[in-house]
């Protein structure tokens, strides 16, 4: 490795860290109620690490969408850096607001989290955080389009989430968000996999260069329902091959102590099964 290949590695690693310290701040500003040393340290609040941690994830995988892609020069790609880095920054911490306030529309995050210490809902936080990373990081990482067609990818992902999260819920044999309230932590889990295999397909329909919007809207729609609709299928092969003789909603919910362990098969089931879909799209 050439010595100004060093340095290019060392200037991008700086503004990463940097973008990274905004974006602590801005969780800070977003959540004025959160007092994360107290959180953290002395109330030892699980379900807040579990959220915060999750919201890091999805820190570093928006950082990478604005970092990814062909150089233009490194003045020109530090300016551009900084200025996708800030924007996804700021549509990560919106994206939260809106998913807090639809996704998991029947209660209050914050008093499940902070008041309640509910780690079915902090898992559940964390996989938006990570679900809206996914997102954010296929509408910034194309070449072609602008910061408006960046939010404009943004807007569609959010909204194709949101939806496919009903969806799920209908899905399901269960109300997820009566069990979730309950602190079921088992069902959070399996919430949390769905979440993040939905955001995984949202990525790898919105990846790509853009054109103009007619066909940019054409070439998402297709692999965008293919994959959504072939995830729960994809799932129940995967659920009959990874815990074979057992439901899942038996284990999940229809015990005195529900089996984590199962939920997290069942949350490796989505996360694994997104992944083949996407390879396959």
């Amino acid at each position: 490795m050439s010595l100004d290949k060093i340095l290019t590695l060392v200037v991008y690693l700086i503004i990463s860290f940097f973008l990274f310290y905004i974006g602590k701040i801005a969780y800070r500003l977003f959540h004025p109620r959160f007092d994360i040393n107290s959180e953290l340290v002395e109330k030892d609040n699980l379900a807040f690490a579990l959220s915060y941690t999750g919201y890091f994830i999805g820190l570093v995988i928006i950082i990478g969408g604005s970092i990814i892609g062909r150089s233009e020069g490194l003045i020109e790609d530090l300016t551009d850096i900084l200025i996708y880095g800030i924007l996804s920054i700021i549509l990560l911490n919106f994206s939260i607001f809106v998913n807090d306030r639809f996704i998991l529309r029947k209660f209050s995050v914050t008093k499940e989290i902070i008041d309640d210490q509910n780690a079915g809902t902090g898992v559940v936080e964390a996989a938006i955080c990570i679900s809206s990373g996914l997102i954010i990081f296929s509408a910034v990482s194309g070449e072609g389009g602008s910061i408006f067609t960046a939010v404009g990818y943004w807007i569609i992902g959010l909204v194709v989430m949101v939806i496919v999260s009903f969806i799920y819920n209908l899905m399901t044999p269960y109300d997820i968000h009566e069990h979730i309230e309950q602190d079921n932590v088992a069902v959070g889990i399996g919430f949390a996999g769905a979440l993040v295999a939905i955001g995984n397909i949202i990525r790898a329909a919105l990846m790509g260069d853009f054109f103009n919007w007619t066909d940019t809207l054409n070439d998402i729609w297709l692999p965008l329902i293919i994959g959504l609709m072939f995830l729960p299928i994809v799932r129940l092969l995967a659920d009959k091959v990874l815990l074979p003789g057992r439901k899942l909603t038996d284990e999940i919910i229809n015990q005195e102590k529900p089996n984590h362990g199962a939920a997290i098969i069942e949350a490796f089931a989505y996360i694994g099964s997104s992944m083949f879909i996407t390879w396959s799209l």
